[in-house]
């Protein structure tokens, strides 16, 4: 349950959280047509609270309407203040951002012709995405029987709301038969990302990625490859089956809402020793110091409020 908080962000204003509505005929919601981002802001070591990679977050929010042929009638800029705004106007000094453009009411069919274009950006409290527990002991997954979009079937470098019903059935699987996410192959059978994180193997001192082909291609990925190269390890970005992901060492998801979530089992088989590795360990660590603004280096990435 998402927690009420005072204010969302709404067509450049904002409106108490009960006023913020649409019309049942809104085009999005019949067509799925809108584009969204997933943002994250932390508690900064120094007491204040910053937003992590918000103008690559809002940036990829711009890519996406791009592919989708939405103009989002606010700059990147106004959108970069306007989600520092939902966070200071709620008194949150941690939150979870979901800004979202969608096509409002107007004419029905596939096609959206004038629709308004609306914006919404609202904020509130959000642990661990998979959970605490998974954070320090790992998650157990199962590969969905659902196929990962093929790239000239749905826009997959896009954030578009539509493409999600493809996660929502297989995280909908996955929880049906009691594991706790789904892994998704492409369809060549490869290893893909899961319903709303990417995925990382080690091997032998090793970390690999599926490539950023057929998958969203993650802000959190993008910076824990970044991490993990500055410390020295090789990271490579190639595809790989999900046997390789059987006899792996260490297996560990990336994003925004689980940000570094080791992988314990994967189809009843443990990873490893059954428990996060060393090297998830090692960036996880470094990530939440990060995220935190407890390593200079990577300072460049919060936006304070």
């Amino acid at each position: 349950m998402v927690e009420k908080v005072s204010k969302i962000w709404m067509d450049g204003e904002l409106i108490p959280w009960d006023e913020a509505k649409v019309h049942v005929l809104t085009h999005t919601l019949h067509y799925g047509l809108g584009v969204f981002e997933g943002i994250r802001c932390y508690l900064c070591k120094d007491g204040r609270s910053g937003i992590f990679r918000l103008e690559a977050h809002v940036k990829r929010l711009f890519d996406s309407a791009l592919i989708g042929e939405i103009e989002i009638p606010f700059s990147q800029a106004e959108i970069m203040e306007a989600c520092k705004d939902v966070v200071r106007t709620n008194g949150l000094e941690e939150a979870y951002i979901r800004p979202i453009v969608f096509i409002g009411e107007g004419v029905m069919g596939v096609h959206p012709h004038d629709n308004p274009i609306r914006v919404a950006i609202v904020a509130w409290r959000w642990g661990a995405y998979l959970g605490e527990e998974a954070l320090r002991k790992g998650t157990r997954v199962k590969t969905s029987s659902y196929t990962r979009h093929h790239v000239n079937a749905m826009m997959t470098k896009a954030k578009i709301c539509g493409n999600y019903v493809n996660s929502v059935l297989a995280k909908r699987e996955a929880a049906r038969l009691g594991y706790d996410e789904a892994i998704m192959l492409d369809t060549e059978g490869y290893v893909a990302e899961a319903s709303g994180e990417n995925i990382f193997l080690v091997k032998d001192g090793v970390i690999k990625t599926t490539p950023p082909t057929s998958i969203l291609p993650g802000i959190t990925r993008d910076s824990v490859i970044q991490i993990a190269r500055d410390k020295g390890y090789t990271v490579l970005e190639e595809r790989f089956t999900r046997d390789e992901l059987y006899t792996a060492d260490e297996v560990f998801f990336t994003g925004t809402a689980a940000e570094v979530t080791p992988i314990r089992e994967i189809d009843d088989r443990p990873v490893g020793r059954g428990v996060p590795g060393s090297v998830t360990r090692e960036l996880q660590e470094a990530y939440f110091k990060v995220v935190r603004g407890e390593i200079e280096k990577y300072r460049h990435w919060i936006s304070y409020l």
